[in-house]
């Protein structure tokens, strides 16, 4: 792959594990920067990692397991404009840096010096940031290795696909310290489950490993911890095949058209492919056929 081009200025390497998902990997094929909020302390908060046409961005407080700060939610906000403004981007892929944790959900050590009004106006931040998430136009993948819990957990339901590996726990504990999920994931786990597993799993609390997950399919594959960068790799690859714009369209048509009757849904459906239509990727995959050639796609 060639190296790509990111329109802000890059920072230092970070350490990183080729193969693993602890932070950015090195290499000629990628390029790595800080979060776009430099110079003030964000910048620290979000790594980010670009592989020819997908982002990966590492959620980096690993000494607090990766926990949803305010700074850390405002900086992954940033982090997410700046992508979606990119036309050429075909995935991101959010994972935690440190090997530890995806995210252990808010840090409650920062909760407990916030007032009524400060804990709402932190709710609505991270609503806003899984709602990015959700509304991402490409396909985002949730790369999640150790916990992903409460907002961590609500932040992986968001994404189009998760991953996972052995050591990954999932779980909305909220209801055992006196609250409820506050950012989405009373209503996104029961969609993905069904209402009566969601029951089970939000009242209660309990947390599930990767196989149960897997099992109640709010996992696409669980994998050796090792083998949870190439899986997700494997899968962005694939995702990169496809022409950028289509893949915002396809998406845009699946969450749309969701639990709406067939023919307002299909409707949306011809809306999306009224957009690929008129599009010079859709010529191109035209001309590269008839040339029996790769497609070179452009995102327009």
């Amino acid at each position: 792959m060639t190296k790509a081009r990111i329109p802000r200025a890059r920072g230092k390497k970070r350490p990183g594990a080729r193969g693993s998902l602890h932070g950015p990997r090195r290499g000629k094929a990628s390029q790595l920067s800080r979060s776009p909020l430099a110079p003030n302390a964000l910048c620290e908060l979000v790594l980010v990692e670009r592989v020819g046409t997908a982002a990966w961005l590492f959620l980096n407080r690993p000494e607090a397991r990766n926990a949803l700060s305010c700074g850390l939610v405002a900086a992954l906000r940033a982090e997410l404009a700046v992508l979606a403004a990119l036309p050429e981007v075909t995935a991101v892929v959010l994972s935690g840096a440190g090997g530890r944790a995806f995210c252990a959900g808010a840090d409650l050590t920062e909760r407990l010096n916030m007032d009524l009004d400060e804990t709402r106006a932190f709710l609505d931040d991270l609503g806003t940031l899984v709602r990015a998430v959700e509304d991402f136009p490409a396909p985002v993948i949730a790369a999640i290795s150790g916990a992903a819990l409460g907002g961590g957990f609500e932040l992986a339901l968001a994404a189009d696909i998760r991953l996972a590996d052995e050591s990954a726990v999932l779980g909305l504990p909220e209801v055992r310290v006196g609250i409820v999920p506050g950012a989405g994931g009373t209503q996104r786990l029961s969609r993905l489950c069904g209402i009566a597993t969601a029951k089970e799993l939000i009242l209660t609390g309990r947390k599930i490993d990767a196989t149960t997950a897997l099992r109640l399919g709010l996992v696409s594959k669980v994998v050796a911890k090792p083998e949870l960068r190439p899986a997700v790799a494997a899968l962005v690859a694939e995702l990169g095949a496809g022409a950028p714009l289509a893949l915002a369209q396809a998406k845009r048509a699946i969450d749309s058209g969701f639990g709406k009757p067939m023919p307002e849904a299909l409707a949306d459906e011809r809306e999306c492919y009224e957009v690929v239509l008129k599009s010079a990727d859709r010529n191109e995959a035209l001309r590269a056929f008839a040339e029996k050639r790769p497609p070179r796609f452009r995102g327009r």
